[in-house]
């Protein structure tokens, strides 16, 4: 495997002269094809998919494509894992069954030959070849000096299956007392759970590109170029800037450019989160990916392939996702010194021994130097994270908070930020009638029906929320329809001429400029005109409501010392007013998702630690660069992907729950981590003899291991009081 090492790596001297070189990228979008990076180390640089040469983690493709992914590793990963869990099961009740009543009967008609013989048959593949990934990554951690979790996990593996060989080829050894320890069953099972660590890492990890992915799915694969009064359709790929395109009603816009000929309204929502669409005419900007609506035209492409602003958020959300990379374990910075330190404390226990021991010296020194690296195995250390993160994980789905992966909470934790996106996150992201007004003679009931009765033939948001104010009632019958772009629609309703547009058009009269539709303005509310044969009979408005449980959810986080910013692409009358009603502390209205992304990297700058909660396409560059992104339940598939985070049901209060969720999982690992470095201080130096000349207490290999298993009994235990920890909110 060809590794390269970019210019900002580190400089810890952990070079392998045959794998790891420099290598200058003169153009990195180009160069990213086919190449591979690891997600802690982006300055690891491969050719071809395999592990990262310093902390041993699977490679991942640096340039994002719309295929699937490569589940290569994960099938692998996956079926040594169910192999070697069947293998190392009869291995673990051979071990342990002689203290369950009834068993014990049975196993010892084995005889302890036959019993080690067997542990010895099922472990040896587990260790060979279900554990062989971790052997191989050990083995380069070696030569790369970098030793991380996979030196740990093979050198405990490889200490207890060592040693238990030894007892089975040489059962004495002069010491008789021996005779009958054994660890095949540590060996197999420590090989399994490192095994299931990986695949349910693998897996969450395999998600991070399915954001990328439907990014991507968004542009569509042709598109139709004009060329003298004739159409063609062409690939994408051939479509260049100056070229004449057209696009037809329901299309997708397929590169950005000038609109030329015709008009339509563009659901542009990916890009600004509104869900109001946006009227076009000749000299308007069109953006790739966006939707068409009923109207058909002409532009010109300005920007296309890498150029666009489709593309554009693609290699943001990428950068952003390569950027953040989990937080080093801390299980692995310990291991840069740890490892080395219990090696050497093995080696100088066994030579001490060697040399002053008691006779059998050599099996009183192997025996000591093993209890060493028996106890040392890094067990408790190794649950102290994942254990913790497994059970806080469950106990968020169960509260309706789907958690990506254990950096995530990590992050989480730190959060004295949360900037909120408006449409669909503080508001329910769907327009709702709120008021109407009704001129004499008309009542307010004539003029929502008469209004609805001519929506219900238009496929516009606003026309909608007219009709399902209506409700369920019967609507009378609209005739000659016509709908105008950017201004309205008008029917022939029984007799009358009924005119349903904004109150700004210039359809609608001067006169219809009430008290009521200046009050909504300032509100953020759109006003919306009902005339009957020209004359005004109402007004609608309509708005984006704000959830119910926005403002509680903002005020608990105040009272958690996290500061509330609103990102929104929404003009700043609107966004001021839902920011007063839900106790936003900061406002930044009209930002394009760009802008979004580079409003989060300045708070980033001055220090903060920034969560993003948001639900559309538009948010996507934002959730990945913040320190946690969180996506609405609710909302696109995208914005849910490029998240850390989802709230399952797009309740707020569960973003509170989510950072009282990951400030109770922290302290669970901080307290495993206790627990795991208290067995492994005292416990180390007790297993090297230091008690031996003061009181003749050697901890043999056995209680060497009933001490490892303690610390792992301790860690799981304290983890799963997090079952019940942060109740569900109202």
């Amino acid at each position: 495997m060809n590794f390269h090492l970019e210019d900002h790596a580190h400089s810890e001297g952990h070079t392998c002269a045959e794998q790891v070189g420099t290598s200058a990228e003169p153009n990195p979008r180009q160069s990213a094809a086919g190449k591979y990076t690891c997600p802690m180390h982006p300055e690891i640089i491969s050719n071809e998919p395999g592990s990262c040469p310093i902390c041993g983690m699977a490679l991942e493709p640096i340039a994002p494509t719309a295929g699937p992914d490569d589940q290569t590793e994960l099938k692998d990963m996956t079926r040594r894992l169910w192999i070697g869990a069947l293998l190392a099961a009869p291995v673990l009740i051979l071990a342990m069954g002689q203290m369950v009543p009834g068993l014990n009967r049975l196993i010892g008609a084995l005889g302890q030959s036959g019993n080690l013989l067997i542990q010895f048959l099922l472990s040896t593949p587990v260790y060979f070849w279900a554990g062989r990934p971790f052997l191989e990554r050990a083995w380069k951690s070696v030569l790369n000096r970098t030793p991380n979790m996979f030196t740990l996990i093979s050198l405990g593996t490889t200490s207890a299956y060592l040693f238990s060989v030894l007892q089975l080829i040489v059962p004495a050894t002069g010491h008789t007392s021996h005779a009958a320890t054994s660890y095949f069953e540590a060996a197999a099972v420590i090989t399994v759970l490192a095994l299931l660590g990986q695949v349910l890492e693998l897996r969450a990890r395999s998600k991070t590109g399915s954001a990328i992915r439907s990014l991507l799915e968004l542009s569509p694969r042709t598109a139709r170029r004009v060329v003298a009064d004739k159409e063609e359709e062409i690939p994408l790929e051939q479509v260049h800037a100056g070229d004449i395109l057209r696009v037809r009603p329901g299309d997708r816009v397929p590169v950005d450019g000038i609109l030329l000929e015709g008009n339509s309204d563009l659901n542009e929502a990916m890009i600004t989160g509104e869900p109001m669409p946006v009227t076009k005419k000749a000299g308007d900007t069109v953006i790739g990916g966006t939707v068409n609506g009923s109207g058909s035209f002409i532009f010109r492409a300005e920007r296309v392939g890498g150029e666009t602003l489709l593309a554009q958020i693609v290699d943001l959300v990428a950068k952003a996702q390569r950027s953040q990379a989990p937080v080093q374990r801390i299980a692995d910075k310990v291991s840069e010194w740890f490892v080395p330190a219990v090696l050497l404390l093995a080696l100088i226990t066994f030579a001490f021994w060697l040399l002053f021991g008691p006779e059998p010296r050599l099996s009183f020194a192997l025996s000591a130097a093993v209890a060493v690296l028996i106890i040392a195995c890094p067990c408790a250390l190794g649950l102290a994270t994942p254990m913790a993160v497994m059970v806080g994980i469950g106990r968020g789905a169960q509260l309706g908070i789907l958690v990506r992966d254990a950096a995530v909470l990590e992050e989480l934790e730190k959060i004295n930020v949360v900037a909120f996106d408006k449409t669909g996150t503080l508001t329910e992201g769907n327009p709702k009638v709120v008021e109407t007004v009704a001129f004499k003679p008309y009542s307010q009931s004539e003029v929502l029906q008469l209004a609805a009765a001519v929506e219900s033939l238009s496929e516009h948001p606003l026309g909608r929320a007219i009709v399902r104010a209506a409700g369920n009632q019967a609507l009378p019958r609209a005739t000659a329809f016509e709908a105008t772009v950017g201004s309205g629609v008008r029917a022939e309703v029984d007799s009358h001429l009924v005119y349903v547009g904004k109150s700004s058009s210039d359809e609608a009269p001067e006169n219809v400029s009430s008290a009521a539709a200046n009050r909504w303005r300032r509100e953020g509310k759109t006003a919306v005109v009902v005339l009957i044969d020209n004359q005004p009979a109402g007004l609608i408005a309509i708005a984006d409501t704000i959830k119910p449980n926005s403002a509680n959810a903002v005020k608990r986080l105040h009272d958690l010392n996290i500061r509330s910013v609103m990102l929104t692409g929404d003009n700043k009358v609107t966004a001021r007013s839902i920011a007063e009603a839900a106790g936003i502390d900061d406002v930044i209205a009209e930002v394009s998702p760009e802008q979004k992304q580079k409003e989060i990297a300045k708070l980033q700058a001055s220090g903060a630690k920034v969560a993003m909660a948001g639900d559309g396409i538009n948010d996507a560059p934002a959730l990945a660069t913040a320190n946690v992104g969180i996506a609405m339940g609710t909302g696109t598939e995208v914005a849910i992907e490029s998240a850390g985070i989802t709230l399952v049901k797009g309740d707020l209060n569960l973003l509170v729950s989510a950072v009282l969720l990951s400030r109770e999982t922290m302290k669970k690992i901080r307290e495993n981590l206790v627990f795991a470095f208290v067995y492994n201080f005292l416990g180390v130096p007790v297993a090297a003899g230091i008690l031996y000349p003061m009181f003749g207490l050697l901890l043999s290999p056995m209680i060497a291991s009933v001490a490892m298993s303690l610390s792992s009994v301790s860690v799981i235990a304290n983890s799963l009081r997090l079952r019940n920890s942060i109740r569900r909110q109202a």
